[in-house]
């Protein structure tokens, strides 16, 4: 992998991480369409770790909060005292069911997942999803109204995002927005949750990749990795911003037409369901 190849694939990651609109599904669109072939899951998971480092800086102040909050109901033993240690545990239990499954189906989803017709058919499922949800959502519940029943049925729609194509943050955004939260509040508790479970898949990732014969150089990985982590923390602002006064109709539209094209290109032939 060359470092402008990888620089273009850490911007695609940066900018769609965030967005419901799945990093996986166009980190395996863009380079076919460039004719550089799949990246492979392992440095898909590897420069996730850019955005990651976006997370942890632009919401530094949220996390200081949660984490003092979480170590003080331990020594209180009052775990959902307040909001703030209520949503550190919430996210803590939340990670759990993707931790599992990952592990799991980690054969399946390295390989027979990454087909472009599962990333273009869950492209275009949840956009219907999406929108089902988003016209019968009542938009009107904070994070501060969270439950731990609302906590863990987020983390069990995360693992829907272990079909490419679905998107982490599509799928936990619509799990926040089924279960009444605001729009921003969806995508910022999403925002929260994505940290335990991006971190510990680009860790588990990183070993394999460096140990395999093919890996890119540690150039590429570090320049992929600090793009991803610019176009990240401006995705996030981005997204936060629109969703204040914005519904998530730009999103299912572009899912639909993405999915559609994706599709269009598979059957006439002009790309492979496989990678190379």
């Amino acid at each position: 992998m060359g470092l402008i190849e990888a620089i273009v694939l850490g911007l695609v990651q940066g900018l769609t991480e965030f967005l419901p609109i799945s990093s996986t599904a166009h980190l395996r669109i863009v380079p076919e369409l460039l004719g550089w072939g799949d990246p492979g899951a392992a440095f898909s998971a590897v420069i996730q770790l850019g955005t990651v480092a976006a997370v942890l800086i632009y919401f530094r102040r949220d996390l200081w909060s949660l984490t003092a909050a979480a170590l003080r109901s331990l020594r209180n033993r009052r775990p959902l005292e307040t909001t703030e240690s209520r949503l550190a545990w919430f996210v803590a239990l939340g990670t759990i069911p993707i931790g599992v499954a990952g592990l799991v189906f980690k054969g399946v989803i390295e390989t027979r997942l990454r087909s472009l017709y599962v990333i273009s058919a869950s492209l275009m499922a949840l956009a219907v999803v999406l929108w089902l949800v988003e016209r019968a959502a009542s938009h009107q519940r904070t994070l501060e109204e969270m439950t731990v029943r609302d906590g863990l049925a987020i983390g069990l729609w995360q693992c829907l995002a272990l079909v490419p194509g679905a998107s982490r943050s599509g799928t936990t955004i619509t799990g926040g927005l089924s279960l009444g939260l605001r729009r921003e509040d969806a995508a910022r508790y999403s925002f929260l949750l994505s940290i335990p479970a991006t971190t510990l898949a680009g860790v588990f990732e990183l070993k394999h990749l460096l140990e395999a014969a093919d890996r890119p150089s540690t150039a590429a990985l570090v320049a992929g990795t600090a793009v991803a982590f610019a176009s990240g923390m401006a995705s996030i602002a981005g997204l936060l911003r629109y969703l204040r006064t914005r519904t998530m109709a730009v999103f299912v539209v572009y899912r639909l037409l993405l999915g559609g094209a994706l599709l269009a290109l598979l059957l006439t032939g002009v790309l492979a369901p496989q990678a190379g």
